[in-house]
């Protein structure tokens, strides 16, 4: 399986871990050139240690790559990755009334921290999802910036296990 790996291309290897990191196919360029990977923990580690060891700008950047949540007029425009985990908790299929407050709340939470509100959400329901917004909502800037940076690696931890399960 590794083998399989160290032998891509570098096009076929940011094919394959391009979107790790929502729309930051730079990380798996990056992640490349630290070829050979001694196993797959070893090639999360590295791709997690170039997210960490990148400056707050780079991170913000990051951040605002990723979509609004159940943001019905953009569902086309998404990452196939974005596009799974949203349908996968049920963020395609709110009623009216909850596609509204995902409206109005992406909208607030963007005006009062700069960057969309981003939560890991495999396995949340659309209302642990809402429920969680509506109390991250009122976190201090600094805190929240924070939040956004655990989700961010909690969601390329999650990507990564999928390519792993797809590649043994």
């Amino acid at each position: 399986m590794l083998n399989k790996i160290n032998k891509l291309s570098q096009t076929e290897f940011t094919e394959v871990f391009g979107n790790i990191f929502e729309n930051a196919s730079w990380i798996a360029e990056k992640l490349y050139k630290e070829k050979p990977f001694v196993n797959f923990r070893d090639l999360s580690k590295k791709m997690l240690n170039i997210f960490n060891s990148t400056n707050n700008e780079n991170k913000l950047k990051i951040l605002n790559s990723h979509p609004d949540l159940a943001d019905k007029t953009k569902i086309n425009s998404l990452t196939p990755e974005s596009n799974l985990e949203q349908s996968n908790a049920g963020l395609d299929r709110c009623t009216e009334e909850e596609f509204n407050e995902f409206k109005n709340l992406n909208i607030e939470y963007k005006k009062k921290f700069g960057f969309p509100f981003i939560l890991a959400v495999k396995k949340k329901s659309k209302i642990e999802i809402l429920d969680n917004f509506r109390k991250r909502i009122l976190s201090d800037k600094k805190i929240e910036f924070n939040n956004a940076i655990e989700q961010v690696k909690k969601i390329a931890i999650l990507r990564l296990e999928e390519v792993e399960n797809k590649i043994t």
